[in-house]
C-alpha cells in the first residue's frame, strides 16, 4: 500500500537567502532519487522556516518497480561451434550470468547478432531503501556556503539539531553526523518549543502550528501581506510591500507579527528613495504610503515573536529607525558641500580593480566609449551623455554611499538635481546603473542606456582581458547579468550595434591593462554573449534548435537581426512543408561533406534538365531571398525556400550526382554546395530537429 513520507531537518537559523533555492533543490534532488531507484510516487511538497526544511512526498509506493534488464554476451558467431553447439565462450557467459544455457538468447545490434540474457529484477521494498536514501538527500543538499561544527566531518548549511522522518506513520531510522532520526519535531524557539510526536504530514501540519510555527512560506507571505495592510490602513495609508522584501521577511520568522511603528515627520525631507532604502534594504521595513505614493511617517516590522508588551518592541524599532534616519540626514547633509564634480579627482584614490586601474580611470574609458556610440547612434544626445557619464561614478565618493552601497546612483541623480544640473543629466547618472538585477527596469533615456552600455562592456571586456571571466556558478563580477543587461538594452532601444564593433570599442580603450592577445579576448566575449542572448530567447519561448540554427549561420553580432531571423523561422516552421525542407538541406549537406570547393558551376556542363531547372530556381529564390531580407522581411524569405523543394526533389530522383565524369560529377556538386552555402546563411539545417525522429 502506497503511503506518505515525511522528512523534516530541523537546524540552527539558516540565512533567509538561502531557503528558496533550498526549496527548489531539495524538490529536485529527492524527485531525481525516486526515479533512479524506480520507486513510483505522486505530488512533492516542500517548506522552509529559518529553523527547518521539510519534504513530504504524497503516495510514496510500497516498493521499487520490477525491471526487465539485458546483458549482452559474446557475438554469435562466436558462442557456436561448427555443428551449431553452444561453445566454451557461450556456456562461459551463461555460468557468470548464473544461468542455465538454454536461457541465453540472440539478440541483433548495431554491431551484430550477440548473445544476451533477459533477468527480472524484483524491486526492493521502499522501507528498506529509505534509511539510506534519506541520509544520502541530506548530505547531497547545497548551499553556497556550508559548515562543519564540532568535531564532525559533516557539512550543512547550519548545525542540524533533530531530524524527523516517517514513512506513514511508522519512523525511518538512520543518521546524519551526529544526529538520529526519530518521531518527533519541535515547536516556536521561543513561543512554544516543547518536543512533540508526529503521526504523518496532516499530524504534522496541525501540531507545527499549535506549536506556533507556520512552516508554509507561501502562508507566512499571505498572514504578513494582510496583517500590513490593516496595520496601515488604521494611519490612512498603504503598505508598500516589495515582493523581494516580503520572500526575504517571510524566510525570517516562523511566526510572523505585523507592528506599526513611526519616525519624527521632519525626515520626509529628505529623498524619497534614500528613506526606502534604509528602511527596507537595512532595516527590512516595509513603508507605508499615501495613494499618491507619498510616503507617510510610519514603517511595518515583522517580528517573529509574540512578546508580552509589543509596545515595547515597537519601542525598540523606532528607535533603531531614528537613529538610522538620523545618520542618513547628516550624510546628505554634509555630502552637498563638496559638488559631484569636485568629488572626480577623489576617484584617482578609488581602485576599482587591482588590474584595472582605479574607478577614475574606469570613468575614462566608458565615458570615452558612450560617447562614440551616441556620436553613432543618437548626436543630438551627445553633451547630455558626455556629462552625465563623467559624473556618474561621483557619488562613490559621498559618505551616503559609503554607507549605503546601495544608493550609488540614487545618491548622485539627487545630488545633481540639488546642484541644479539638467535633469537629464540627473536621470542619465541613475539610470547607467539599470538593470539592477537580472530582468529589472532598464533605462528610459538614450543617455542613461548608451552610458549603461558602454560601462558594461568595459567591465566585461576588462575582466576577461585579464583572465578574471565568470567559472562554472561563480561570477564575482557580475558579468553575465551586465552582458543580458547589455542585449536588453539594445533590444528594448532598438539599437543597432554591432557586438563585434563594440568589444573592439572597448578594447581599445583597455589596451594598457590587457594580459593576452585581443583577437583572443574578442573571441570569449563574443562566445559569452553567445550563451546568455541563447539562454534569453530560450527562457521567452524560443526553440532550442532553432536559436542554434540561426546563430550558427549569423552570428550575434547583430543582435536586433539575429532575433528577428529566429522569430521568423519560429513562425516558418508550422509551415506544411517546413519538415520536408529541412530534410532536404539536411541530404544536400549529407552529400556535398568532404568534397572539396570553391569550384564556380559551369553552365554548359549542366546537362540534364532538371540540373538546370534546379540552377535556375537556386538563381531566382536567391534573388528574391536578398531583396525581402533588405527590407528585414525575414518571413517572406523563409516563405520562398519551399519553392527549391520540388527542383531538388527532381535533381536528386533523375540525376547521378556521383557522375562517371569528373568534369560533370564536380560541376553538380558545386549545384549543391551553391545551395547549401544560400540555405547555410539563413540557418544550418543539421542543428534543426525534426518532430518525427
Amino acid at each position: 500500500m502506497d503511503r506518505d513520507l515525511l522528512l523534516e531537518i530541523g537546524t540552527e537559523e539558516i540565512p533567509a537567502g538561502f531557503l528558496p533555492p533550498a526549496l527548489k533543490d531539495m524538490a529536485d534532488i529527492l524527485g531525481r532519487e525516486l526515479k533512479t531507484r524506480n520507486i513510483n510516487h505522486g505530488e512533492i511538497r516542500t517548506f522552509a522556516t529559518p529553523r527547518r526544511l521539510v519534504i513530504a512526498v504524497k503516495g510514496l509506493a510500497e516498493k521499487a518497480s520490477d525491471q526487465m534488464i539485458e546483458k549482452l554476451g559474446p557475438p554469435a558467431k562466436a558462442a557456436w561451434d561448427e555443428q551449431g553447439k553452444p561453445n566454451a565462450a557461450a556456456f562461459g557467459f551463461a555460468r557468470g550470468q548464473g544461468v542455465d544455457i538454454a536461457s541465453l538468447e540472440v539478440t541483433a545490434t548495431e554491431k551484430g547478432d550477440y548473445l544476451c540474457v533477459r533477468k527480472k529484477l524484483v524491486g526492493a521494498q521502499t522501507a528498506a531503501i529509505l534509511p539510506e536514501l534519506l541520509a544520502s538527500f541530506i548530505s547531497s543538499l547545497p548551499f553556497r556556503k556550508s559548515m562543519r561544527w564540532g568535531t564532525l566531518d559533516f557539512r550543512f548549511a547550519r548545525p542540524i539539531r533533530w531530524l524527523l522522518a516517517l514513512y506513514g506513520s511508522d519512523p525511518i531510522p538512520f543518521q546524519v553526523g551526529n544526529i538520529i532520526s526519530a518521531q518527533n519535531s519541535r515547536g516556536h524557539r521561543f513561543l512554544n518549543p516543547a518536543l512533540f510526536t508526529v503521526t504523518g504530514l496532516a499530524d504534522y501540519l496541525k501540531k507545527t502550528r499549535d506549536h506556533d510555527v507556520i512552516v508554509d512560506p507561501e502562508e507566512r507571505q499571505q498572514i504578513i501581506r494582510d496583517q500590513a495592510t490593516k496595520a496601515a490602513q488604521a494611519v490612512g495609508g498603504i503598505a508598500h510591500i516589495d515582493q523581494d522584501l516580503l520572500n526575504t521577511v517571510s524566510f525570517l520568522v516562523e511566526y510572523p507579527q505585523v507592528l506599526l511603528g513611526s519616525f519624527d515627520r521632519e525626515y520626509l525631507a529628505l529623498p524619497k528613495e534614500l528613506l526606502m532604502t534604509t528602511m527596507m534594504t537595512h532595516q527590512k521595513y516595509f513603508p507605508v504610503t499615501d495613494s499618491a505614493g507619498k510616503l507617510l511617517p510610519y514603517f511595518i516590522t515583522v517580528s517573529n515573536t509574540r512578546a508580552r508588551d509589543m509596545d515595547v518592541v515597537r519601542r525598540g524599532n523606532e528607535k533603531v529607525i531614528r537613529a538610522r534616519l538620523a545618520d542618513a540626514r547628516f550624510f546628505f547633509a554634509e555630502d552637498r558641500k563638496i559638488p559631484l564634480a569636485k568629488r572626480m579627482d577623489s576617484l584617482r584614490q578609488v581602485v576599482f580593480h587591482s588590474l584595472l586601474g582605479t574607478s577614475f580611470d574606469k570613468v575614462r574609458r566608458f565615458t570615452a566609449i558612450a560617447t562614440q556610440l551616441a556620436r553613432q547612434l543618437k548626436p543630438e544626445a551627445i553633451a547630455i551623455v558626455e556629462q552625465a557619464a563623467g559624473l556618474a561614478k561621483a557619488d562613490l565618493a559621498t559618505q551616503m554611499v559609503g554607507e549605503f552601497p546601495e544608493l550609488q546612483g540614487i545618491m548622485g541623480r539627487e545630488y545633481a538635481l540639488a546642484e541644479g544640473e539638467d535633469p537629464r543629466v540627473a536621470q542619465a547618472i541613475y539610470e547607467h546603473y539599470l538593470p539592477i538585477v537580472s530582468g529589472g527596469s532598464l533605462p528610459k533615456s538614450d543617455a542613461g542606456s548608451l552610458i549603461s552600455i558602454a560601462d558594461k562592456i568595459d567591465s566585461i571586456v576588462g575582466f576577461f582581458g585579464v583572465n578574471l571571466p565568470p567559472t562554472g556558478t561563480a561570477d564575482p563580477y557580475a558579468l553575465r547579468r551586465q552582458a543580458l543587461g547589455i542585449i536588453n538594452i539594445i533590444i528594448d532601444r532598438g539599437y543597432k550595434i554591432e557586438l563585434d564593433s563594440l568589444i573592439n570599442l572597448a578594447l581599445s580603450h583597455l589596451a594598457e591593462y590587457l594580459k593576452k592577445p585581443q583577437a583572443a579576448i574578442h573571441r570569449e566575449v563574443l562566445e559569452f554573449f553567445q550563451g546568455r542572448f541563447t539562454n534569453l530567447l530560450i527562457s521567452q519561448g524560443s526553440s532550442f534548435d532553432l536559436v542554434e540554427a540561426v546563430i550558427a549561420a549569423c552570428g550575434v553580432s547583430r543582435l536586433l537581426d539575429t532575433r528577428d531571423r529566429i522569430n521568423a523561422l519560429e513562425a516558418f516552421r508550422s509551415h506544411h512543408q517546413f519538415e520536408e525542407l529541412v530534410t532536404a538541406c539536411k541530404r544536400v549537406e549529407n552529400i556535398i561533406k568532404g568534397q572539396p570547393g570553391g569550384i564556380a558551376i559551369n553552365p554548359s556542363l549542366l546537362i540534364e534538365e532538371e540540373e538546370k531547372r534546379l540552377a535556375v530556381a537556386l538563381i531566382e529564390i536567391r534573388h528574391n531571398v536578398s531583396l525581402k531580407s533588405e527590407t528585414g522581411d525575414y518571413l517572406s524569405s523563409w516563405n520562398e525556400l519551399p519553392g527549391l523543394m520540388k527542383p531538388i526533389d527532381d535533381f536528386f530522383a533523375n540525376v547521378m550526382v556521383m557522375a562517371k565524369e569528373e568534369h560533370i560529377r564536380r560541376n553538380r556538386i558545386a549545384l549543391l554546395q551553391e545551395i547549401s552555402k544560400f540555405v547555410g546563411g539563413m540557418a544550418v539545417f543539421s542543428k534543426i530537429q525534426l518532430t518525427d525522429h
